[in-house]
């Protein structure tokens, strides 16, 4: 599923990554229940005393052995309605009825979650309800399972005589999700190395196997698979559990006799001998280097996950051998330039029963494909001999103790799920969690055997004899291929078909649209009124300061003995021809060396001494004028209390002597960022999309395209292409004069009340640092624009000859699904119309949009947004193209014609204020007002205007900004080749 305007996806996907934790043994209680009702649940909670968040979620064992994606089907369809709430689509229509902070669900290879979380009690209450009814005891009614999952149709379905084609929610969005070669290659992996069960099939379906699966099996997997003898409850948050209790007690499970499932999952029978295996991919038009487009990775069965203290020495073990450029693997692999980057499937995985450790390159050579092996083998024999650095794995524990002491907004969610692989194993969720006593033991295990680490390494990768090698290739036709395939399939299906038949299906198929079409009847939900919204929003009291004449915000927040450093450095000097170098000089600027540390040592430094150092570009809209900005790249890093002297004398060295001498280690860096940015278009279509249709309406949209869109793709694999980078280095030094300048910086600082006057004072140092190299320190200006007590002068700058024009872009690109954009100049922040569009973008989306561009037209998704003076329109993974641009025009009639409810207002508010009021970190307090200006009593005056939203504003503001003859607007689309765009002269094709 996805929920709210960010898109997550629902499909969760198979790369790990080491959650971020902390785990707060101090305030928190933890009791594993064992709950004794008729049967025993699998039941956890967590009672953390200040954690406002409150977290849900029920995960089930879910072990398919097809490819028909049946477990992801029915977590589609579970969430079409359900015996207490019979109306379609519950769980969207929720997202509107409540003040949710997280709603969504996602299918892994052998579990389904269903979390959601929430600040508020009532609605806590109300969503628990839904949840419960949804998965014990769905309608799964037929039309939804075509809906959701897949169904021939006429292809207009009002016509007979259109031919009939596949379509469905799960049908089109894994056809998305195979356009993605990292996706297709991590698919494969898993299903190769693991052969003989569940995990040798796809769980989110494979796109031509999904037609196999019929309504009766969908509802004969939920009445074996969905049933609280397995199923596994998990509640976080501050909220008390004897309500929890009973209410799951009442609402679900005192409906069930206990049963043995049968669904646990067998260790895989380990091989006598290595295996090979070789698989295609469509080629990359994005490919830094087109004749380099393999991948070859050789992947390791390990241990069971539900031995914690081995699984987390392996996933150690893992970092040790492949993170940073102080690693082995690094080293013989990435640094001699062999290919682009790791793997897309890279380190220790521990998402199915049996973990896995994978490591290979991708963007090589066919040629080269002996001599990567031959280099995994032998790192490996060296690993054996020489073990690690001490201090590598210092830092490496150094990073786990961060881990445990940031503070996210979304702790019960990570929580969750970081212990769900182990859980759905009956593993002991509670152990897994005491990480500090798996640090202990580690230790401890390390002093009484050094050679510790290096016997893992022989047992589980040199003397493993179940080690899969899989390479992957591209393939002229494979698209074509997938396209062929399809229509055969759809072609035997079709040939089987009588004439009643075909009826049949244009009967049901104008059943579903008028279903579809129908105003659907949501009373029986429960929600939250607009009342139940606080009126106020609460202060973040900030204080502001100089620091060598540099203006600074401190924040004072409970960061859990974390400080956090900020900097703006504005780009107003910059010259234009050095504007589309910004992105790669902050990526690369913290990883070239600095001082007396070469590239190795600083990386090393950073692990052992932050949480992190990184430099990002920032362009910020005025919040009363459009064609006002700020321009500037983002510096952010955080330390432990003991180690910021340290923190900012690795800043003093990357401003005083960053090295820009290494051409070899430039390539490196080049090369990975270049794949990164290729790799990311089919996951981030939809943003790429959006960032170019904006491109010509506003500065700030332009800047934007220069720095994050399209036009950066394209120019980083111009860089990765050229032999020779001298002239590039050449630039670094000269973006550096214009950025790393203290005279056109401003900073902020959060940390707890007991540190900050510490922190003032190392801030202090570290400016005289880097301004006793500027001969010419000139007293700063005063900044006239800035509004007195707006916080840290923001250094403004305006286009006075800027002219917003239309403008319609088509990228071909080779997936089988379009991302669709529409973007329409509008109003800045402060304007009064800003809030009653904001609540139109959410009304739009929920009662128009979601049901003309997912239900009726098959994409994953799509709605409407506001934001930086501009409505955005979009459609995610999405079978249609310029179709999809009427339903936009369409959806603003459909405003404009008054079709809409006082509760529909109602709803659209309470979504719009879920969003305004989600929690935010301590360490991230404040920081909307430094970064925008926004004080909290511009947040405040919004409030107000957001609660005064009325049916009367929204028709007007829809007629005046949204209308034909009103407005300015760029369209995008990427996507599959076009006829229609290629014949109409308005469009650029790129």
């Amino acid at each position: 599923m996805q929920a709210s305007n960010d898109l997550s996806l629902g499909k969760s996907s198979f790369q790990w990554q080491n959650p971020s934790w902390r785990f707060r043994s101090t305030s928190a209680t933890e009791r594993a229940l064992q709950y004794q009702a008729g049967q025993k649940i699998h039941g956890f909670t967590f009672s953390i005393k200040d954690d406002k968040n409150n977290l849900f979620s029920v995960q089930l064992r879910t072990t398919p052995m097809d490819n028909t994606g049946v477990p992801h089907i029915l977590e589609h369809t579970v969430l079409c309605g359900s015996e207490k709430y019979p109306c379609r689509d519950p769980f969207f229509k929720m997202l509107n009825r409540s003040l949710s902070t997280f709603m969504n669900a996602f299918t892994a290879s052998d579990f389904t979650m269903y979390p959601f979380s929430t600040q508020n009690g009532k609605d806590f209450q109300n969503l628990l309800s839904v949840y419960l009814d949804a998965v014990f005891f769905p309608c799964l009614r037929e039309l939804d399972f075509w809906q959701e999952g897949w169904r021939l149709e006429n292809e207009k379905p009002t016509d007979p005589t259109s031919p009939l084609v596949f379509k469905g929610v799960v049908f089109n969005e894994m056809k998305g999700a195979f356009s993605d070669n990292e996706r297709v290659y991590a698919q494969h992996l898993q299903n190769k190395l693991f052969p003989d069960h569940t995990y040798g099939v796809v769980s989110g379906g494979e796109p031509l196997a999904i037609p196999d699966l019929s309504w009766e099996q969908l509802k004969h997997f939920h009445a074996t698979h969905y049933h609280p003898s397995n199923a596994r409850f998990f509640t976080y948050g501050d909220l008390p559990l004897e309500q929890h209790l009973k209410q799951i007690q009442e609402e679900a499970l005192s409906k069930f006799e206990r049963t043995e499932p049968d669904t646990a999952v067998p260790n895989q029978p380990h091989w006598d001998r290595p295996r090979e295996d070789h698989v295609t991919c469509s080629p990359d038009a994005m490919a830094p280097d087109a004749a380099k487009q393999n991948t070859l990775c050789m992947s390791y069965l390990l241990g069971d996950i539900t031995d914690t203290f081995e699984g987390f020495t392996l996933s150690l073990l893992s970092s040790l051998m492949i993170s940073g450029p102080n690693s082995p693997f690094y080293k013989t692999l990435i640094e001699p330039k062999i290919g682009t980057n790791f793997s897309s499937v890279v380190g220790y995985d521990g998402s199915t029963k049996e973990a896995s450790f994978s490591i290979g390159l991708q963007g090589m050579a066919e040629e080269d494909t002996e001599k990567v092996k031959q280099i995994i083998v032998q790192t490996i024999d060296e690993i054996i001999a020489n073990g690690f650095e001490e201090e590598r794995i210092e830092a490496l524990l150094h990073k786990i103790e961060i881990q445990m002491k940031h503070q996210s907004t979304s702790f019960g969610l990570s929580l969750a799920s970081y212990i769900a692989s182990c859980w759905n194993h009956d593993g002991d969720p509670v152990q897994l969690l005491k990480i500090s006593d798996s640090v202990t033991q580690f230790r401890e295990a390390l002093k009484d055997n050094p050679r510790f680490l290096q016997e893992k390494v022989l047992h589980y990768f040199k003397d493993n004899t179940h080690r899969l090698t899989l390479s992957m290739s591209p393939d002229e036709a494979y698209l074509e291929k997938q396209v062929k395939a399809e229509e055969e399939k759809l072609q035997k299906k079709v040939q089987a078909l009588s004439e009643s038949d075909k009826k049949d299906i244009y009967e049901k198929g104008l059943e579903l649209l008028s279903v579809q079409s129908k105003i659907q009847d949501a009373s029986c939900l429960p929600a939250l009124k607009v009342s139940d919204i606080e009126p106020t929003i609460a202060v973040t009291p900030v204080e502001m300061g100089t620091a060598g004449g540099v203006p600074v915000q401190y924040c004072e927040q409970p960061t859990n003995g974390m400080v956090y450093f900020r900097a703006m450095c504005s780009l107003n000097t910059l010259p234009e021809d050095l504007k589309l170098y910004v992105p790669l000089f902050c990526s690369v600027i913290t990883k070239m060396g600095c001082g007396g540390l070469d590239y190795r040592q600083q990386a090393q430094q950073m692990e052992l001494k932050t949480g992190g150092m990184s430099i990002s570009t920032s362009v910020n809209p005025d919040y009363s004028n459009m064609d006002m900005y700020e321009q500037g790249v983002l510096l952010s890093s955080s330390c432990l209390e003991r180690n910021l002297p340290d923190m900012f004398h690795l800043w003093s060295d990357i401003f005083n002597s960053p090295h820009f001498d290494d051409e070899e280690r430039l390539r490196v860096l080049v090369m990975i960022s270049a794949q990164e940015l290729a790799n990311g278009i089919s996951y981030s279509g939809h943003m790429y999309a959006m960032t170019r249709a904006a491109r010509s309406l506003t500065p700030t949209g332009e800047l934007q395209e220069t720095f994050g869109g399209m036009e950066q793709v394209k120019f980083m694999k111009r860089i990765a292409e050229m032999p020779d980078l001298t002239q590039v280095l050449r630039t670094l030094p000269r973006i550096k004069r214009h950025i790393l300048n203290p005279l056109n910086m401003r900073c902020a600082v959060n940390s707890t009340p007991q540190k900050m006057s510490d922190a003032a004072g190392q801030l202090d140092n570290f400016m005289s640092n880097v301004a006793s190299n500027k001969k010419d320190r000139k007293p700063r200006p005063l900044d006239s624009l800035a509004a007195p007590g707006s916080g840290p002068s923001r250094k403004l700058i305006t286009e006075p000859n800027f002219k917003p024009c239309q403008m319609k872009t088509f990228f071909p690109m080779p997936f089988p699904i379009n991302f669709v954009s529409e973007c329409i100049r509008t109003v800045p922040f402060t304007h009064e119309d800003y809030a009653s569009l904001n609540i139109l973008s959410r009304m739009m989306t929920a009662k128009y949009l979601h049901r003309e561009i997912r239900e009726k037209g098959g994409a994953y998704g799509g709605g409407a947004r506001v934001g930086g003076g501009l409505f955005t329109f979009y459609s995610y993974r999405d079978p249609n193209s310029v179709q999809t641009l009427s339903t936009f025009r369409k959806s603003v009639d459909w405003v404009r014609s008054g079709q809409f409810t006082q509760q529909d207002i109602d709803e659209a508010k309470l979504s719009v204020f879920s969003a305004v009021d989600s929690p935010v970190a301590p360490s991230n307090k404040g920081m909307g007002r430094f970064l925008s200006g926004i004080t909290d009593e511009l947040k405040q005056a919004h409030r107000e205007r957001l609660f005064a939203v009325t049916d009367k504003s929204l028709v007007d503001v829809a007629g005046r900004y949204l209308g034909i003859g009103q407005r300015t607007c760029g369209v995008a689309i990427l996507g599959p080749e076009n006829d229609i765009i290629k014949k109409d002269p308005s469009w650029v094709v790129k």
